[in-house]
């Protein structure tokens, strides 16, 4: 069982940056896959990135390639997510999720995240 809290999240002006961080407990999280999903008002939740157990994969949504940056530390048992260059278009919940790795790569539906943090509200305002 691995229970994740995010935090980080915040008001920030378009062209800022943030950072958010999602802290795990549990002794097996270098085991888990870390994914960061978020959701607007009114749309549906979105995979925006993740990073494998080893932290040596790591997948983007388009259109924050080059933005965000997703890192781990498993000595720390948290994974990060830098996000520079925000966008009004950015503002959601950000959400960390996580599984047990079983192949190389890492997957983007939501459905395969077995745990999910509480959230973090992030507004960007133009």
């Amino acid at each position: 069982q691995v229970q994740l809290v995010e935090s980080g999240g915040g008001l920030v002006q378009a062209g800022g940056s943030l950072r958010l961080s999602c802290a795990a407990s549990g002794r097996t999280f270098s085991s888990y896959v870390v994914g960061w999903f978020r959701q607007a008002p009114g749309k549906e939740r979105e995979f925006v990135a993740a990073i494998s157990a080893s932290g040596g994969y790591t997948a983007y949504r388009d259109s924050v390639k080059g933005r965000f940056t997703i890192s781990r530390d498993n000595a720390k048992n948290t994974v990060y997510l830098q996000m520079n260059s925000l966008k009004p278009e950015d503002t959601a919940v950000y959400y960390c999720a996580g599984y047990t790795q079983t192949g190389h790569h890492v997957r983007v539906a939501g459905t395969a995240y077995d745990y999910w943090g509480q959230g973090t509200q992030v507004t960007v305002s133009s």
